[in-house]
């Protein structure tokens, strides 16, 4: 990449008709997506918002691989670890909260970075989501039922009311679930009839980059990953969480596996399987929903020179200057 010297443009006021940009990384989980995003903000010298609708929660650092204390301190991160596992926290709240940070952030700064796997809070930011119906006796009725009868009791019901979406959601996720059979039961409508609308208008331009390779390349990385987890006490940190298992927020890759192992459904070697199994499921899902997605331009994961030169163009296109050249960051 470029190794001339230059110089932060964060301070400096936008041109009439300018606006302020954010690259968005997107990709699959383990692909890498924080260390590239990382390398960007430090060349741009910008923040980092979080698009995962895991890491936003507390208590759950290893199993969601929330960036580690060490990356938020190299560069500023916001959406993690910052909501409570008993709380309820959706993408249209995302769309919300991330909205009003960036809006005060661009105030002083040209860039911005977001990063993340959860393709629905993406598009929340991105493109805006349709403003959908809420009834909390309907959501507690159903969570109700989660607990006595089981997901796919409610699964079916989806299935029923609204097959087009059942057909490409993660009917596995119990949080977007309830959601979506809530919408349906308030409104009296399916749920996919809400995701039709045209791209909200955002005072912002976009650079999504999207992170992908080799499936068996993935593969490795996810089975890696998990050991690592595993060594760094993902099963203590599962056990701390075991009596709060029914929670929604921990109905999820990583955590359903072992609190099967703490009641005795299976060993912990069994747990470990089925977390690398069901995680590489989970990455497959992702990259559906993202190769769905349009304007994304796309890189593989290892090819750090495509990345850099995708937001180099982009920063060069608009006349700004790096706040660092890419070869000069660690």
């Amino acid at each position: 990449m470029a190794s001339e010297s230059l110089t932060s443009s964060t301070s400096e006021a936008l041109r009439q008709g300018e606006k302020p940009l954010l690259v968005t990384i997107l990709g699959p989980t383990a692909i890498g997506k924080t260390s590239r995003a990382i390398a960007v903000a430090k060349a741009l010298g910008c923040e980092i918002i979080n698009a995962d609708s895991r890491q936003i929660f507390r208590g759950m650092p290893i199993g969601t691989a929330q960036p580690t204390a060490a990356e938020r301190a190299t560069v500023p991160h916001h959406f993690v670890d910052f909501v409570e596992v008993e709380e309820y926290y959706s993408a249209g709240q995302f769309e919300i909260d991330a909205l009003q940070w960036l809006d005060q952030y661009f105030q002083t700064h040209k860039t911005a970075v977001m990063v993340g796997g959860s393709g629905l809070y993406i598009k929340a930011v991105l493109e805006g989501l349709d403003n959908m119906p809420t009834d909390l006796s309907i959501r507690e009725a159903l969570n109700e039922r989660l607990e006595q009868s089981g997901l796919d009791s409610l699964a079916n019901q989806l299935q029923l009311l609204d097959p087009l979406h059942a057909k490409k959601m993660d009917l596995k996720n119990p949080q977007r679930v309830i959601r979506a059979l809530e919408v349906c039961l308030v409104s009296g409508k399916p749920f996919s009839s809400f995701h039709k609308r045209d791209t909200a208008a955002r005072n912002f331009d976009v650079l999504t980059i999207g992170l992908e390779m080799n499936r068996s390349e993935l593969i490795c990385r996810i089975n890696a990953r998990v050991d690592d987890m595993v060594s760094a006490g993902m099963r203590d940190e599962a056990l701390t969480l075991h009596p709060k298992a029914k929670l929604n927020a921990l109905q999820t890759v990583g955590y359903r596996e072992w609190f099967e192992c703490f009641d005795g459904h299976c060993s912990e070697d069994d747990a470990i399987d089925r977390i690398k199994v069901h995680t590489r499921q989970f990455a497959k899902r992702q990259m559906t929903w993202f190769k769905k997605m349009e304007n994304i331009q796309w890189a593989n994961a290892l090819d750090t020179t495509t990345i850099e030169s995708l937001v180099h163009q982009a920063i060069v296109q608009r006349q700004w200057q790096m706040h660092h050249p890419f070869d000069s960051v660690d």
